[in-house]
């Protein structure tokens, strides 16, 4: 078993993306990728030469090949996925846009990876790890999901590893919103880092100002606190440090999905690499433009040279 410098679990699903602009109903044509909040951090950390692993469940069907398959070609660590032979693989596909957010309509009822539960969490595996990743997604999926969420938390605190977390809000999975704010904060509190969209800091607070949602989490004792601001850059705020990451020049936005799992590669391989705080949110910035400039989730996501190259763009002013 390999030492990891992250791991991270959830859903990954086969994606189907339209090939022209229009409804969904109407497009005949679509080009399969993958799609995954946490998978799309371990590619995007892998990229840059860290040692990523993801744990799962995928089915005995060809999506689960598939996940697999793409996952190995990206050099992801997949010793805790299981193969489910009752359950089948998730899938989902995705509109393009010229402009705006694409629409996405899901298929992962049932999923074989909505099934791993407690019972199936590897304390070794994990223990393996220098640092966890984990979104508010599993959270959401099902109660099984839910709970392998809590013991990969409990035990990576318990051995003192850090743990970052980005809420990836989705409302549509939860039964209702008040159940989705109260579960995804009393995760949220637990964490070292927890990384909202300006949006979602908002919805889990009911504060409105960057500052406000920061000072909410490090009082519940979050050690850091970074928010994505869109075109605006990020603020982040610790105990001792706070401040704006200027963003940098994005010309055309091709797709937005991935950018805030970008971010998220960006400023947790820069933390574990020893950058400063605003080295490493500037790195989140530099990731998550490069993702909104490709279609695909994960397209855009730098390898460690292309990330440096573009890195040296003038970053642009905010007003």
């Amino acid at each position: 078993m390999q030492k990891l410098d992250v791991v991270t679990f959830g859903e990954a699903m086969a994606m189907f993306m339209a090939e022209t602009p229009g409804p969904l109903h109407e497009i005949e044509h679509f080009t399969r990728e993958l799609a995954g909040a946490e998978t799309n951090v371990a590619i995007g950390l892998s990229r840059l030469g860290l040692k990523a692993g993801w744990a799962s469940k995928v089915g005995s069907d060809a999506f689960g090949q598939f996940i697999m398959k793409r996952l190995t070609e990206e050099n992801v660590d997949l010793e805790h996925v299981y193969t489910d032979e009752r359950f089948p693989s998730g899938f989902q596909i995705k509109s393009k846009v010229l402009t705006g957010d694409p629409e996405v309509q899901y298929f992962r009822r049932g999923s074989a990876a909505s099934f791993m539960g407690v019972e199936d969490f590897q304390k070794e595996y994990f223990s393996n790890a220098r640092h966890l990743h984990m979104t508010g997604i599993p959270l959401a999926i099902s109660s099984h999901t839910r709970a392998f969420a809590y013991a990969a938390l409990s035990h990576m605190k318990e051995i003192g590893r850090t743990v970052s977390f980005d809420p990836n809000l989705r409302p549509t999975l939860w039964t209702s919103k008040q159940e989705m704010i109260e579960i995804t904060n009393k995760i949220a509190q637990k964490a070292d880092y927890v990384l909202p969209g300006i949006s979602e800091g908002e919805i889990l607070t009911g504060f409105n100002t960057p500052q406000d949602i920061a000072s909410f989490y490090l009082d519940k004792g979050v050690k850091l606190v970074v928010i994505k601001l869109g075109d605006k850059g990020a603020f982040y705020k610790s105990g001792i440090e706070e401040g704006v990451v200027k963003p940098y020049e994005v010309k055309e936005v091709i797709d937005t999905v991935g950018a805030g799992d970008g971010f998220a590669v960006g400023l947790v391989s820069g933390l574990l690499e020893n950058l400063s705080l605003q080295e490493a949110v500037l790195r989140g910035n530099a990731i998550g433009a490069l993702a909104v400039q490709s279609a695909g989730d994960n397209d855009g996501y730098p390898n460690r040279q292309q990330l440096i190259e573009y890195m040296k763009i003038p970053i642009q002013e905010v007003n």
